[in-house]
């Protein structure tokens, strides 16, 4: 699956660029704190979580401004300037209505959107969002997060790390700081988490009239569950769903359980991991892994360098929903002799 990125301008002139991968249904996704279209489509985890929400849909994602490849703005991030991006994006869909899924701070978003513009959502999806940003951690323990944002931007952080995705592969982890620098600049980081902390919506979700369902996991680091159950309890009908798991990113930990739980509610098939074939390449990698090949030495033979000889593993990986190499290890066997399972 390959995504095509282009651009679109809001009212004021300011450029977002937007990403569609897949065909069908719109289903539109609104980031959360920070995103960047390109980059997050070369992280294997994160990419193998788009993949797979946009199996029978179009996804369309954005940068907002100031992220990614949008363009920084000189207005102060806000309510009203995400809707602005939100609504320059849905003005290309076409007429009908369109599936909406938030995560964390992009969960308030969506949720407002709905309640503005009942008419165009068929379904809203949130999830890891909150009612109220005051309520989400203590004081200090807010003022703490800015703080390391502002002393740690692009430096990796591993408390940043441990409290949004804790659960985050090697790879993902290693590129947390790479993925912060390219992303946006420090400042802009820290405007838009205090503005996330910020807003508050209770007063909103009672207008939202399309059928909903929130999604948390259990022991979210960022977000406790209660703001999750508060999300739901708000909204006339919404359903809500429990998840176990500690990280906040969507992408983190178990996704798979998360993809299906959101394509379930959209009326969209499960998708089928047998199904997901690996590329040429990837059956190289494999083959070479099943022969109990380092990273080194399959970036060796191949010919390739040796961060992308994990990257493929990790993409092996993730597409088969394996936990390991020795499982990678065992797939490619079975799949050369399936009568003779290794043992």
């Amino acid at each position: 699956m390959q995504q095509k990125i282009a651009q679109v301008s809001t009212a004021d002139g300011s450029i977002v660029a937007y990403a569609t991968a897949g065909s069908g249904r719109p289903l539109v996704y609104v980031s959360g704190w920070l995103s960047h279209l390109q980059l997050g489509w070369e992280l294997p985890a994160e990419r193998a979580f788009y993949e797979s929400l946009a199996q029978g849909c179009q996804l369309v994602r954005y940068d907002r401004a100031g992220c990614g490849l949008s363009t920084p703005s000189a207005r102060p991030p806000s309510m009203a300037f995400e809707l602005e991006q939100l609504a320059a994006v849905a003005n290309h869909l076409g007429p009908g209505p369109f599936d909406l899924l938030g995560t964390s701070m992009g969960a308030l978003v969506a949720a407002t959107w709905a309640a503005e513009h009942p008419d165009t959502v068929r379904r809203l999806v949130l999830y890891g969002g909150w009612v109220s940003g005051a309520e989400v951690s203590p004081p200090s323990a807010r003022e703490h997060v800015l703080g390391l944002v502002e002393s740690h931007w692009g430096l990796g952080s591993e408390v940043l790390t441990d409290i949004f995705a804790p659960d985050a592969d090697a790879v993902t982890r290693r590129e947390f700081g790479r993925y912060q620098r390219a992303s946006s600049a420090a400042s802009t980081a820290r405007a838009l988490l205090a503005m996330s902390y910020g807003l508050d919506v209770r007063d909103t979700l009672g207008q939202v009239r399309s059928p909903t369902l929130v999604v948390h996991r259990d022991r979210d680091r960022a977000v406790p569950l209660e703001q999750g159950a508060a999300l739901a309890a708000g909204i006339d009908g919404a359903q809500f769903v429990v998840l176990p798991g500690r990280s906040h990113l969507p992408y983190a930990g178990d996704s798979p359980a998360l993809v299906t739980t959101v394509r379930r509610f959209l009326g969209l098939r499960t998708p089928r991991r047998s199904a997901l074939s690996l590329t040429a390449r990837q059956m190289e990698v494999a083959a070479l892994i099943s022969e109990g090949r380092t990273n080194r030495e399959i970036a060796a033979r191949l010919g390739i360098d040796e961060r992308s000889a994990e990257g493929h593993a990790e993409r092996i990986r993730l597409r088969l929903g394996l936990r390991s190499r020795t499982q990678i290890a065992v797939w490619y066997a079975t799949r050369r002799n399936p009568e003779s399972p290794p043992k």
